[in-house]
């Protein structure tokens, strides 16, 4: 009797642990979670007797050969140059379905946000290259503070559910997204390797098949993704940095089909993209980045100026610049809050921006890739404390705020009538 009985208790079971794992997946904050799992998971693991095969596991070489044509690197950068080319391919379909038909497509609904990111990135670096101007190596990390890690960020948020307005994840989405472009314009300009001809030749050719593939309304995606493919070898090969392939892609991936309007491209590559990107690619990249074993710190590497460069500028600069400049913006009359939003929730947002973290990350890699971690410092303690004060700072805030939810709304709805704005 419990023989024939035990096939059902295993069904059982198998079907509960799915409704689990299907209700965490859809979960809002589950992408930053998950996250965070990874990011604690490496750390265990990098200071654990397992940290040789560690080591072992992301510098393993992985190799692709083709008659003469090899591209030989180690697992580490094939997530960081390959799959982040792909993390990046999804931050453009994002930009472009944004300006095309979302918050970005009305210019003045991104003047407060725009504001922030722009704050939210420039005073970070200042403060970085003020402690570190009399150091040739160590300045080449300016743009690390700069960056805001728009999965984490919104994962908090998230875990305040119906607590905060709206408007502030929207607020929140949209300074990720224009600080997503000032990274992807910084890392185009400034880090880039010796430019090699050939390869940027070919890069320039597929750029402009894809250009005619665009103009033909051409909407076969496998098509898109194949001169993808090729841009991609081609960027990796020319020394502009191979990543930027996934951006450039995406903009000529059509928003719409001109035969058939409500079949939008950008949006079905978007979608089937979302589940990989925030379950797999993030997550992998943050696995095999962020595995700092502590036994190699010292107190002079604690406050080495780049690792206390970085700290400030994401705990202070990010605070400093996205509230200043925003608070700045509406006090002129050039922007104006949300109704539902005060000074309060921008200065919340403006903490939880301070989580830099996978943007940081990537763009500390290539900030000291020329010479690998340093033996002194190891700009990745600076971004892990600086990105788990932000994040804390951020919550606490918020979750106080939201705490006068009611006297925030009864203040909300007189301003409708009077015209003041609640601080």
């Amino acid at each position: 009797m419990s023989k024939q009985h035990e096939p059902d208790v295993i069904d059982e079971v198998i079907e509960e642990v799915h409704d689990v794992v299907s209700d965490f997946l859809n979960r809002e904050a589950a992408p930053g979670i998950l996250l965070m799992v990874a990011t604690l998971l490496a750390l265990i693991i990098a200071n654990s007797p397992l940290d040789t095969l560690y080591d072992k596991l992301i510098s393993m070489p992985v190799q692709i050969s083709a008659g003469s044509f090899i591209i030989d690197k180690p697992l580490l950068l094939w997530i960081n140059d390959g799959l982040m080319a792909i993390f990046f391919f999804h931050v453009g379909l994002e930009l472009k379905r944004e300006v095309c038909e979302g918050e970005l497509a009305n210019p003045k609904d991104i003047v407060l946000p725009t504001a922030g990111a722009i704050g939210g990135m420039i005073i970070p670096a200042l403060i970085y290259v003020g402690i570190n101007w009399d150091n040739p190596v160590a300045i080449a990390g300016w743009a690390i503070p700069a960056a805001t890690d728009i999965a984490f960020a919104l994962g908090i948020l998230a875990l305040l559910g119906s607590r905060v307005p709206t408007s502030l994840k929207i607020f929140l989405v949209t300074l990720a997204i224009i600080d997503d472009i000032g990274a992807i314009v910084i890392i185009a300009l400034f880090y880039t390797e010796n430019i090699t001809a050939g390869a940027l030749i070919i890069a320039a050719s597929c750029l402009a098949l894809l250009w005619q593939m665009n103009k033909r309304n051409v909407v076969d995606i496998p098509a898109y993704i194949l001169v993808g493919i090729v841009l991609w070898v081609a960027m990796l090969k020319s020394g502009v940095h191979a990543t930027l392939a996934g951006v450039v892609l995406a903009g000529f991936i059509p928003m719409r089909d001109d035969k058939d309007p409500s079949y939008s491209p950008v949006t079905r590559l978007e979608h089937s993209l979302n589940s990989s990107v925030s379950f797999a690619i993030l997550p992998l990249f943050a696995f095999a980045n962020a595995g700092i074993s502590f036994g190699n710190i010292s107190p002079e590497g604690i406050f080495h100026p780049v690792t206390f460069g970085i700290f400030l500028g994401l705990v202070v600069g990010k605070q400093l610049g996205v509230f200043g400049f925003c608070y700045l913006m509406v006090k002129l009359k050039l922007a104006t809050l949300p109704e539902d939003l005060n000074f309060k929730h921008i200065y919340g947002c403006a903490l939880l921006c301070g989580v830099g973290f996978t943007m940081s990350l990537f763009i500390g890699g290539l900030a000291f890739a020329q010479t690998g971690i340093n033996q002194i410092f190891d700009e990745r303690v600076g971004i892990l404390a600086g990105s788990l004060v932000s994040a804390t700072l951020g919550f606490i805030v918020l979750r106080l705020v939201s705490d006068n939810k009611k006297d925030h709304k009864v203040a909300a709805n007189a301003s409708k009538f009077t015209g003041n704005t609640v601080d």
